[in-house]
């Protein structure tokens, strides 16, 4: 039988402390190194913008067809003696790029590009072993939160589907008379690596807050927001795609005048290439052009999307579509100017630069219209 208990005695007053609550199952969730997860993605996604900058380099110097063999683990190794070095070059002049474009190349000409094609598959090899050790690192530890393995795995997975889509790029440009990578090959290229970006930046988000926070943030979703700003982030995927196919076939060096094209609206002979379909992957003038027109259509929209987030009841959401919005109205002025100057390897890595800015801008202003930055009354 318990003592007697004086009636002035305050309710729960020398009991233990091991009856409080413990917490639901939104706090168990929880559990993990978010803090060092995150700080983990962040180095992934500096490692991922750095491979799209080599990336746009190694095409701009025309080096990515100078090694001509997939060797995912021994090609790690670059040639290590001349003899070495006079292997690789002369698989590189059985090659149509070295016939019929590159053949006053010397061994030393052929050595600045490979040095830029390997260092960009060096680059990938690297990731995948941040990714690989951090991913596994975590999961022998049991410090990855609940719900994020197969998400952290799926990072691993495009990074390894990516690696190969890379070679798939490569190849094209082997035989068949080729110069160059297949244009749509290299937009895949460079769509999945943007793919790839935007989760890493999304995951950091999610993990800058706790599944609690998240969670209450969710219930102020702006819907009408969230649209918008997908939908944006969906044009502008378009457009990256649409650039990729410009790079490929260095259809921004081919019409340099702005706003008209050869001084009409529509360039001349947009559909000389038969059959006709192939225009929209192999003509430069069309391609520029269907370039130039979507940019117009998307700043217009981002407008739109723009002026209904400066209507957002939270400051950090008008900040964010602000910041987006004026990104890639900087970009649509630097693609002009890569235009009238010819794209010089300078200005256009720029240019490809700001895209990626822009994607990661619109993708934060994306999130927090679906996890808000609730704000007290005195702000």
């Amino acid at each position: 039988m318990s003592a007697k208990r004086s009636i002035f005695e305050e309710v729960g007053e020398g009991e233990s402390r091991e009856t409080e609550p413990k917490g639901g199952m939104i706090d168990q969730g929880r559990g993990g190194a978010r803090g060092p997860i995150r700080l983990w993605l962040m180095v992934l996604f500096a490692l991922v913008v750095i491979m799209i900058v080599v990336g746009g380099l190694t095409r701009l110097t025309d080096s990515g067809l100078s090694i001509t063999e997939w060797k995912p683990l021994t090609g790690a190794m670059p040639p290590m003696n001349a003899a070495d070095w006079q292997a690789e070059f002369a698989k590189y002049q059985e090659i149509p790029e070295f016939q019929v474009q590159n053949s006053w190349m010397e061994l030393a000409d052929f050595k600045t590009i490979y040095w830029w094609e390997w260092g960009h598959r060096q680059l990938g090899r690297v990731i995948g072993l941040v990714w690989a050790i951090g991913f596994f690192g975590f999961l022998a530890a049991r410090k990855i939160p609940t719900g994020w393995t197969g998400r952290l795995a799926l990072l691993g997975a495009l990074g390894g589907l990516q690696g190969a889509v890379g070679w798939w790029m490569v190849s094209s440009g082997l035989k068949g008379g080729m110069m160059d990578v297949a244009s749509y090959r290299l937009a895949v290229h460079l769509g999945l690596a943007f793919v790839i970006l935007g989760f890493i930046a999304w995951y950091i988000q999610m993990l800058g807050r706790d599944d609690r926070a998240l969670m209450q943030a969710r219930r102020g979703k702006e819907a009408k927001l969230f649209g918008l700003s997908t939908g944006l982030l969906h044009f502008a995927f378009l457009q990256i795609l649409i650039g990729a196919l410009v790079a490929g076939i260095d259809a921004g060096r081919s019409y340099t005048d702005w706003p008209l094209m050869g001084g009409q609206i529509i360039p001349p002979d947009p559909f000389l290439i038969e059959p006709a379909w192939r225009n929209f992957f192999e003509n430069p003038g069309l391609v520029q052009f269907i370039h130039r027109i979507t940019g117009y259509l998307l700043l217009a929209f981002a407008v739109v999307v723009w002026l209904r987030g400066r209507g957002s009841a939270h400051v950090a959401t008008r900040a964010a579509f602000s910041a987006a919005f004026i990104a890639l109205v900087a970009q649509v002025v630097l693609g002009i100017m890569t235009v009238l100057y010819g794209a010089p390897w300078q200005v256009a890595i720029v240019h490809q630069v700001l895209a990626v800015a822009v994607w990661v801008l619109i993708l934060r202003a994306r999130f927090l219209s679906l996890y808000p930055h609730v704000q007290s009354i005195r702000g």
